[in-house]
């Protein structure tokens, strides 16, 4: 088995670069769906968050209400580090079950956004950091996602800068060029992790 760091800057296209990779094979654990399922209702995870912030970060629901905790903790780094110190570890565990589950000889790719920031890197076989431009960035979250330009700035800052993912990466994938070029790019980066991953089985 081969495990693989997936992460790059909120823009940058990580999710395309993902999905190409498990179009060509790869096991996919997504972290940010499990943050979203350990904190699910009913789930010990929601009620130790309910707990750490109050009952007023419930949607009507019963459910997490996710913009409204995420205005509360996102500058506030007290707050954040509370949060983070309940959802992560979570996330940590429901992430090896899945890893251990998935065959002897896959590429496991784990999509983890904060990769840099929380200094995980060493937990990977390989890390591949998908990169584009702060121009890009910015250009895909105004008019892909809708977000506003000082929304889209701020989460831009508030993530580690593009010279301290690409100091963490094995792998650097482009991804301020067209699509059929990424999807060449992916290709080959596949081709490479198959390799290794074969160098990795017991003989």
């Amino acid at each position: 088995m081969l495990t693989v760091g997936l992460t790059g800057g909120i823009g940058a296209g990580k999710s395309e670069v993902s999905r190409l990779l498990v179009e060509r094979g790869a096991v996919l654990i997504d972290a940010d769906r499990i943050a979203r399922e350990v904190v699910a209702p009913g789930t010990p995870g929601l009620a130790a968050v309910v707990e750490a912030f109050g009952e007023d970060i419930l949607a009507e629901d019963g459910s997490l209400d996710r913009p409204r905790l995420g205005a509360l903790v996102f500058n506030d780094p007290e707050k954040l580090a509370t949060l983070n110190s309940i959802v992560h570890p979570l996330v940590g565990a429901r992430s090896r079950e899945l890893e251990e589950a998935a065959p002897e000889d896959a590429v496991v790719v784990h999509d983890v956004p904060l990769l840099t920031e929380n200094g995980l890197a060493p937990l990977y076989d390989v890390v591949i950091v998908v990169d584009a431009s702060p121009e890009t960035q910015l250009d895909r979250l105004v008019r892909l996602r809708g977000m506003s330009e000082e929304d889209a700035r701020a989460r831009m800052a508030a993530q580690a800068t593009r010279e301290q993912r690409r100091a963490i990466a094995d792998i650097v994938i482009d991804n301020d060029v067209p699509l059929d070029e990424l999807e060449r790019r992916v290709k080959e980066v596949w081709a490479d992790l198959v390799r290794r991953a074969r160098e990795r089985r017991p003989e």
